[in-house]
């Protein structure tokens, strides 16, 4: 009952030859054993993963990476929704950059600042230097104060618009923002400064 087939009835199958010219009948023996479907798998997905030629894939593998980066960069500078990076990508994130553009913030002029303080701190004169240390305070203070009064006032307007949408990480990224340069920020101002976003 449980006996494998002898010899002898395998033979015909065996011998069965292809002829490729002519279509298969699908009840016709197909003269060699099925694959094990671990086996199967191991053939496809080696068939689809491995190169014939690995310097002709690393080539393409870079040539493809150069043209995702070559978008990528284009859409940063265009604002194209269909490049952008994850972080920069939805109607949420357009938002926030629209709002942070539009206005003017303390924040985006530390770099100048704090070069034009580190300077009059290295002249050796006490009183610039007690200068310089008041406008560091001074500017730590504005950048503070403008940060909390710009992330309140972006939350009421992100609850307002978007109240079904997720917004973790939003006023984050919008605070981050402020810390560059107008100019310097990527992806580049779509508004001009107090344009409603």
């Amino acid at each position: 009952m449980f006996r494998s087939r002898s010899n002898a009835e395998k033979a015909p199958t065996d011998k069965v030859t292809a002829d490729l010219s002519q279509p298969r009948d699908p009840q016709a023996p197909k003269g060699r054993p099925t694959p094990k479907r671990s086996e199967a798998q191991t053939q496809r997905r080696r068939a689809s993963t491995v190169p014939t030629d690995r310097k002709e894939a690393a080539k393409r593998q870079r040539e493809a990476r150069r043209v995702d980066m070559a978008k990528q960069r284009e859409a940063l500078a265009n604002g194209d929704q269909r490049y952008l990076p994850a972080r920069d990508k939805g109607p949420v994130r357009k938002f926030v950059r629209d709002y942070v553009d539009s206005r003017f913030s303390v924040a985006e002029m530390f770099l100048p600042l704090a070069v034009i303080i580190l300077v009059l701190s290295m002249i050796r004169i006490g009183s610039l230097q007690n200068l310089s240390l008041l406008l560091w305070l001074v500017v730590i203070v504005l950048i503070v104060l403008d940060s909390v009064g710009l992330a309140f006032r972006l939350k009421r307007a992100l609850a307002a618009r978007f109240p079904d949408e997720p917004k973790k990480g939003a006023v984050a990224y919008g605070l981050m923002r402020t810390l560059q340069m107008r100019r310097l920020r990527l992806p580049k101002p779509q508004v001009k400064r107090g344009e409603r976003p």
